[in-house]
């Protein structure tokens, strides 16, 4: 496995921060890309492993600014920036379809671009796609149709980079037990005239071990990717749902 840097796009985010925190928990240097300077001050503080990289991943400046905080050859890079927009086609703003597509789609070729000439033999890259992007549900139409997106462009840059032994991954973790899943949850409640109680009830149920995954979880899976063995994973999805999804493939 080759050495050097991680950079992890969205690492002031509940998902993004523990996948920082597995990275330098196994000694890995970290450049931390978010928006939000506060934030990535408060993540980088005393924390001598973690460069602090305020950066916005829908804008093509962000490229320049990611590629200027690198020092050396990027051992992994991971896309896991999160969408905001909830709602089915009736409520969603139809701009918000551009907007997210700017973020997940753009995003992740700016990212691509910030590091593709550090990527060397072994290194990984891996974007987070989500279930949504696979089985669409009709409260979630952006994140749907987006990571439908994702699922797509990382199958061309598995295609592209393979060769070049740089192994790419995606991650689609279902529904996780976090902030982000109970502003969904609150968000189809409302417009379905119901409780967050009922809707959050029937996220509880769909997981066939019983319960939803949990933020160490999915942080736990990307870790593993720093693993030589995890190469055998190039081009995959790794499924980290509970058992939400009954599909055969």
């Amino acid at each position: 496995m080759t050495t050097g840097q991680a950079v992890v796009v969205g690492a002031t985010g509940t998902l993004g921060a523990a996948i920082v925190n597995r990275f330098t928990g196994r000694g890995v240097p970290v450049v931390a890309v978010a928006r939000d300077s506060a934030a990535l001050g408060q993540l980088a503080s005393g924390a001598s492993l973690i460069t602090a990289c305020a950066a916005d991943i829908a804008d093509d400046s962000a490229i320049e600014r990611i590629g200027a905080a690198l020092t050396g050859p990027v051992r992994i890079a991971v896309f896991a920036p999160g969408l905001g927009a909830h709602g089915s086609v009736d409520s969603i703003r139809p701009r918000a379809l551009a907007e997210a597509a700017e973020i997940k789609l753009g995003g992740l070729v700016r990212l691509l671009r910030a590091v593709r000439d550090r990527l060397t033999s072994g290194s990984r890259f891996v974007a987070f796609a989500g279930s949504l992007g696979a089985e669409p549900k009709p409260h979630t139409a952006v994140q749907g149709a987006v990571n439908a997106g994702v699922f797509n462009l990382m199958r061309q840059i598995a295609d592209r980079y393979g060769p070049l032994g740089v192994t790419t991954h995606v991650i689609a973790p279902g529904p996780v037990d976090s902030p982000r899943l109970r502003a969904l949850v609150t968000s189809a409640a409302r417009e379905r005239g119901t409780s967050f109680e009922e809707v959050w009830q029937q996220y509880q149920r769909e997981p066939s071990r019983g319960a939803l995954p949990t933020v160490a979880e999915v942080a736990w899976a990307v870790e593993l990717l720093l693993d030589p063995e995890a190469a055998v994973l190039h081009g995959g999805v790794l499924t980290l749902d509970g058992g939400v999804r009954r599909g055969l493939l």
